[in-house]
């Protein structure tokens, strides 16, 4: 205490001493320094101690962090890599429903193409068949076709989007891993002769301020990015498939509805070359008939003049005899005969004039049937020729491939 330093440091003055140092005095502060400075070697043995196993303790964090890092590391990594080799394959799906809705334009272009050259066949012809419904048909699942296609190619267009999302937060978190661990492996090994220069290096730099996030939080921020990658990349997957059979249904209805459309111009084509077969064979047979009309009409004159020559001499005969004396006019059997005779000749020759008058009816007739049959030959032929030639060239290039 104050009180007991004092009593030792000034002793009351002894009369039988003498003049000079206090050695009692001197040798209590020589005792008073060696034991301060043994309590300050205890002092700094227990300070460095604590400093060693401070800085243990701090090494031994820092690895365990950098751990931590590493492992989110690993999983960033590779959720990342799953990401980018998903939206290459989504690239790649994309192109392909590109060809396939490119693949479309020109089957459409061909059928609307077939319309239009049916609609130049001649009015007689102009019905609405079993063709044009094929057709039509055909045009309205094309479109149909090309039209989901596009649906399709904008929700890919979409996909890749979000996965590029995921990708770049996936990067950006693997960035700042990056550099929080390098500065955590500088601290690692950073000892009391690094700082100076480190020191240094820190107040060139403008320093952030310090955000307060837990161990749980930090980790969650990995954890959201890897959800969100993971949900992105499912549905990534599923949209694939969606897409996979899509190609392959809507390929299957077109290649389908061609071949509809093209077995219905094979029956069309058949139908008309079988109507055209017939009213050539019926053609062939009028024109026969009507030689053998014009034959029987000349018959008929040869037969009419040799009736009028027979005609002739009867009345010739008749006149002759009405020079007869008056009392030789007489009405013998001779004269009955050539009477029944003139009468019996002018109603045959009557009869072929009526068979003649006749047979330029049935002549007229035919020519009629004639011209009717050359008139629908010709519409067959040009039918014929703009499905079985025209159509068929257009549509002959068509083959529909699997998307």
């Amino acid at each position: 205490t104050d009180h007991q330093w004092r009593t030792m440091s000034v002793p009351e003055r002894n009369p039988l001493q003498t003049a000079g140092p206090n050695l009692v005095s001197i040798e209590v502060i020589r005792n008073n320094s060696e034991l301060f400075r043994a309590e300050c070697l205890r002092l700094i043995m227990d300070t460095d101690k604590t400093c060693r196993r401070m800085q243990n303790d701090d090494n031994k964090r820092l690895d365990q962090r950098i751990r931590d890092i590493q492992f989110l590391k690993k999983e960033l990594e590779l959720k990342l890599e799953e990401i980018i080799v998903e939206i290459d394959v989504l690239i790649g799906l994309q192109s392909r429903v590109g060809k396939a809705l490119e693949a479309c334009r020109e089957p459409l272009r061909v059928t609307v193409l077939c319309l239009e050259e049916r609609m130049k066949r001649l009015p007689s012809e102009r019905l609405h068949d079993e063709v044009d419904k094929e057709l039509l048909r055909e045009r309205e699942v094309i479109e149909g076709v090309g039209s989901l296609l596009q649906r399709v190619i904008e929700q890919i267009t979409e996909q890749i989007r979000l996965n590029r999302s995921a990708k770049y937060h996936l990067e950006q978190d693997l960035k700042e891993k990056f550099e929080a661990q390098c500065i955590d492996n500088s601290c690692a090994l950073m000892t009391t002769h690094s700082t100076n220069n480190l020191q240094n290096s820190i107040n060139t730099k403008t320093v952030l301020p310090s955000l307060t996030v837990t161990p749980k939080q930090w980790e969650n921020i990995s954890d959201i990015n890897i959800a969100k990658a993971e949900h992105q990349k499912t549905n990534s997957v599923s949209l694939r498939a969606l897409v996979e059979s899509l190609l392959e249904q809507t390929a299957a209805d077109m290649m389908k509805q061609i071949q509809a459309t093209t077995a219905a111009f094979q029956l069309n084509v058949q139908e008309i070359k079988s109507a055209k077969s017939q009213m050539e064979d019926q053609l062939a047979k009028i024109l026969s008939e009507f030689a053998s009309q014009q034959r029987m009409r000349d018959d008929l004159q040869v037969a009419i003049t040799e009736n009028e020559r027979v005609l002739s001499l009867a009345q010739a005969r008749l006149a002759l005899r009405r020079q007869r004396p008056a009392k030789e006019q007489c009405y013998d059997p001779a004269q009955s005969q050539l009477l029944a005779e003139v009468q019996q000749l002018t109603a045959h020759i009557n009869k072929l004039r009526e068979a003649v008058a006749q047979s330029e009816v049935e002549q007229r007739a035919l020519v009629r049937c004639q011209l009717e049959l050359q008139e629908n030959i010709e519409i067959k032929t040009s039918s014929l020729y703009i499905d079985e030639v025209i159509c068929a060239q257009h549509r002959e290039p068509i083959i529909i491939h699997n998307f």
